[in-house]
């Protein structure tokens, strides 16, 4: 029988959500019991017409409906767009509608991270956005406590809906210590929710 896994599904287009995902599954595999798997989701085309690649040329692969479905626990990643979540991901979410009429993510427990390029860029209602969807499902939501003094301290990313990212005008800033420190607990905090709940 596999272990249980943490779905780390997110959308990037100049890698900082892609970084943070990967900041996202070391904090979850500091868990005993319990594993990461991060899954991206194909760009959407303007025209209509398919032209990804079935397998990505690089980074992670695309999630299936039964990454989905399977999945202990769910921590969901996307650029801000208009204070939204990317339309790929969304794309993505819309057809999940199978499991939503199953029942497949109801109780099991799940986060969110975005990233902007500008400071105020809509980090906050990107990430209470992408929860709406969560809800629908039947998931448990958990943001990030007060109790992790970066949240008091940061000066870059950092929310207590979710980890954030201030990616810069150019989209080269790099992670900061304070957003590294809220990725690794989101992980680490799902992970242990997740246990907690299969019992």
């Amino acid at each position: 029988m596999e272990p249980p896994y943490i779905l780390i599904l997110y959308y990037s287009r100049y890698g900082a959500t892609a970084q943070m995902a990967n900041l996202i599954a070391r904090g979850v595999e500091q868990v005993a019991n319990i594993e990461a798997r991060i899954r991206t989701v194909p760009a959407v085309s303007p025209n209509n017409e398919a032209t990804e690649p079935s397998i990505p040329d690089e980074g992670a692969i695309y999630c299936n409906e039964d990454d989905l479905r399977h999945c202990a626990g769910l921590i969901l990643g996307s650029p801000t767009r208009f204070g939204n979540m990317a339309a790929p991901l969304k794309h993505f979410l819309d057809s999940s509608g199978g499991l939503w009429v199953s029942g497949a993510l109801i109780n099991k427990p799940a986060a969110v991270f975005t990233s902007s390029s500008s400071l105020h860029g809509g980090q906050e209602s990107t990430l209470l956005t992408m929860i709406n969807p969560l809800l629908h499902h039947g998931m448990i939501i958990c943001g990030l406590p007060y109790t992790l003094p970066q949240l008091n301290t940061t000066t870059t990313g950092g929310t207590p809906y979710g980890p954030s990212h201030y990616a810069g005008p150019d989209s080269d800033n790099s992670i900061s210590d304070a957003e590294n420190q809220l990725c690794l607990a989101m992980g680490e905090r799902i992970a242990e929710l997740a246990l907690k709940l299969r019992t």
